[in-house]
C-alpha cells in the first residue's frame, strides 16, 4: 500500500459590495461585511468547527499515526479574529496536536508571483509571520496559490528556504508516462521537492463524492481503500480545499461518516499517514519534473485560464500590478492592506466567463450574479483606491 499525504486548503475572500464605493473617500469600505460575516458563520458550523473536532479526535485516537496538512489565509484568519475567533480557537487546538503540519503561502492567496516577484516575496514573509504569531510555528514546505507552480517558483520556493513545493498532477504530465504517486524535482534546484496532486483521486473525494451521476457513487470506505491499494507508487497525495468536508459535500451525503473510518482503515491496510515535510524527507526525488508553462489545480486546462482567460480578467490584472508603486509609497499600513486584500485571486476567478462544468464552478462560488458584475465592482474598488492613494502621496 502507498503513503498518504493529506493536504488542506482553507481560505475565504473579502468579498466586495454591490454598491459603488464613494470615490476619494479616505475611510471608504470596500468589504461586504454581512456577506463575509454570513458565509463565515455558514461554513464554520458546517465544516471548520465539527471537521476540527473529528480530525483532532482521530489524531488523538491514533496516537499521532493520522497526520494531516493544512494551508489558512491571512484573509481567513482575519475573519477569524472579526467574526468567529472561536474558530481559530479551533484551529489552535488542532495543530497543538502536533498531528498536523501547517503550510506556507502568499497572506493573501494572491496571484503577485505571476505579476510581481516583489510582492510575491513580501506576501510569503507576511504568511509566515502570521504562522508563527498564531500558532507558534515556521512552516518549510510551500504551497502557492491554486497549486500555481512551475520551474521558477519551485526555484523561488527554494530561495526561500522551503525544503517542498506543492504543485498539480496535471492529465498531461500524468498521460505523459509519468505519476503522480512519486516525488521530483525541478530543473536547476538542489534541494527542493516536489509533490504532485493525485487529481483523480483529490477530485473523487472533493467533487464526485456528492454526485449521484458518477460511475464511483456511492464513494464508500472500502471503495476508496482498494483504489488506493490498486495505485503504484510511494505516495497518493490528497490535496483539496477543506471546505469539501460539510460545506461542498454536505454532512448528509455521508461526508463526515466517510472521514471518520477512512484514517483507521487505511492505517490498518498498510498505509502510513505522511505530512508533505515527512514526505520530503522519506522519499528520494529522481526524477525531474520539467513545468516550463505555469500550471495550476483549476478547471479542465489546468492552467492560469481560471483567472485571466478574458479581457476582464487581464485589465483587473493590469490594474493592481498598476498600483504597487503608488499605493506602498503611500506607506499607509490600513491602504496597504486594503489594495493585498483585493489581490486575492477569488476577485479574477469570479469575472471568469467559462461555460460547461468550469462555468458551473465559477457560478456555484461566486457571490455577484455575473462575470460582468464582478468586473464592475472590482474595478470600481481599483478606480477608488487609486484616488485614494494619490490624495495619500508622500511629498517626493
Amino acid at each position: 500500500m502507498p503513503d498518504i499525504c493529506l493536504y488542506f486548503q482553507v481560505h475565504q475572500p473579502h468579498r466586495l459590495l454591490t454598491d459603488p464605493v464613494s470615490t476619494g473617500a479616505s475611510n471608504a469600505g470596500y468589504e461586504d461585511e454581512r456577506l463575509n460575516r454570513e458565509i463565515l458563520n455558514r461554513i464554520a458550523d458546517k465544516c471548520y468547527l465539527p471537521a476540527n473536532e473529528m480530525f483532532q479526535r482521530k489524531i488523538e485516537e491514533s496516537s499521532g499515526l493520522f497526520r494531516i496538512a493544512m494551508s489558512i489565509s491571512g484573509t481567513v484568519i482575519e475573519q477569524f479574529r472579526k467574526y468567529r475567533p472561536d474558530v481559530l480557537e479551533s484551529f489552535q487546538k488542532l495543530v497543538a496536536t502536533g498531528g498536523v503540519e501547517l503550510l506556507a503561502e502568499t497572506y493573501y492567496h494572491s496571484l503577485a508571483f505571476v505579476y510581481s516577484e516583489k510582492e510575491f516575496q513580501r506576501q510569503v514573509d507576511m504568511h509566515l509571520d502570521l504562522m508563527e504569531e498564531c500558532f507558534s510555528v515556521r512552516p518549510s514546505v510551500f504551497r502557492n496559490s491554486e497549486l500555481i507552480y512551475n520551474n521558477a517558483i519551485a526555484a523561488k520556493a527554494e530561495t526561500l528556504g522551503f525544503d517542498g513545493i506543492l504543485a498539480e498532477g496535471t492529465p498531461a504530465f500524468v498521460d505523459g508516462q509519468h505519476s503522480p504517486n512519486f516525488l521530483y524535482h525541478a530543473p536547476d534546484t538542489a534541494r527542493i521537492k516536489t509533490l504532485l496532486r493525485n487529481h483523480t483521486l483529490s477530485n473523487d473525494l472533493a467533487i464526485r463524492f456528492s454526485d449521484p451521476s458518477w460511475s464511483g457513487f456511492p464513494l464508500t470506505w472500502e471503495k476508496f481503500t482498494d483504489w488506493i491499494g490498486q495505485s503504484p507508487g510511494d505516495l497518493i497525495n490528497l490535496f483539496m480545499d477543506y471546505e469539501s468536508i460539510g460545506e461542498h459535500n454536505k454532512k448528509e451525503n455521508g461526508i463526515y461518516e466517510f472521514w471518520k473510518r477512512v484514517p483507521e482503515i487505511l492505517i490498518e491496510a498498510g498505509s502510513q499517514w505522511v505530512t508533505p515535510s515527512e514526505a520530503a524527507s522519506i522519499y528520494s526525488s529522481s526524477k525531474e519534473y520539467d513545468c516550463k508553462k505555469v500550471t495550476s489545480w483549476a478547471d479542465a486546462e489546468r492552467d492560469l485560464s481560471a483567472w485571466s482567460g478574458n479581457a476582464m480578467q487581464k485589465e483587473a490584472i493590469a490594474a493592481i500590478s498598476a498600483l504597487e508603486k503608488k499605493i506602498h509609497a503611500t506607506e499607509d499600513g490600513e491602504l496597504i492592506g486594503t489594495w493585498g486584500g483585493l489581490q486575492s485571486s477569488d476577485h479574477l476567478y469570479w469575472m471568469s466567463t467559462k461555460e460547461g462544468t468550469d462555468g458551473a464552478l465559477t457560478n456555484y462560488f461566486s457571490p455577484y450574479e455575473s462575470a460582468q458584475e464582478a468586473h464592475r465592482i472590482f474595478m470600481a474598488a481599483i478606480r477608488d483606491l487609486d484616488q485614494r492613494a494619490s490624495s495619500l502621496a508622500l511629498p517626493g
